[in-house]
């Protein structure tokens, strides 16, 4: 990759540490009842929600190595919470070796599947509110986010917020 390509890779692994640390802010100190929690009629638990994050990066990652990915449920929340960094850990590998990503621009990946994995943990954190379990706010410019961490153990909040007017 060129200097402006290591650059982008960079920061597309920044931004999958991002999605570690997002998704797993969401996910600390939610009640064993919340995997299963169903907000409404065909949405998504956060079981299914972490499923399907996985699948998206997965469809990520077929872009560096070919193929499909299609990951079958897994019974244990443990387990598919662990498979979803396992997918994030081997996302920023590709990244970080410079593995060719033939067919669309990193632009591409980061608009599409690295986006729509962002959003959705955005929703893990709104369904922790909908669950009545919400998430405490904080400042996420100050976040100790490590491309080198994409694993489930992410660090606690730098600069939670003093004021939290919706605590329960």
């Amino acid at each position: 990759m060129t200097d402006r390509g290591e650059d982008k890779a960079d920061l597309l692994r920044h931004f999958l540490a991002a999605l570690a640390y997002r998704t797993q802010k969401a996910l600390r100190g939610a009640p064993p009842s919340f995997a299963a929690f169903r907000a409404g009629d065909k949405v998504r638990t956060p079981h299914e929600l972490v499923r399907h994050m996985t699948s998206v990066l997965g469809y990520a990652r077929t872009f560096f190595t070919g193929g499909s990915y299609r990951p079958e449920p897994l019974p244990a929340f443990d387990a598919e919470v662990a498979r979803f960094h396992e997918v994030l850990a081997d996302l920023s590998a590709h990244l970080e070796r410079g593995t060719p990503l033939p067919g669309i621009t990193p632009e591409q990946l980061l608009q599409g599947p690295f986006a729509d994995a962002m959003t959705h943990a955005g929703q893990l954190a709104l369904l922790r509110r909908l669950s009545g379990s919400p998430v405490p706010p904080e400042n996420f410019v100050f976040a100790r986010i490590s491309a080198e961490n994409l694993g489930p153990d992410q660090p606690p909040p730098a600069r939670p917020d003093k004021v939290w007017p919706e605590a329960p």
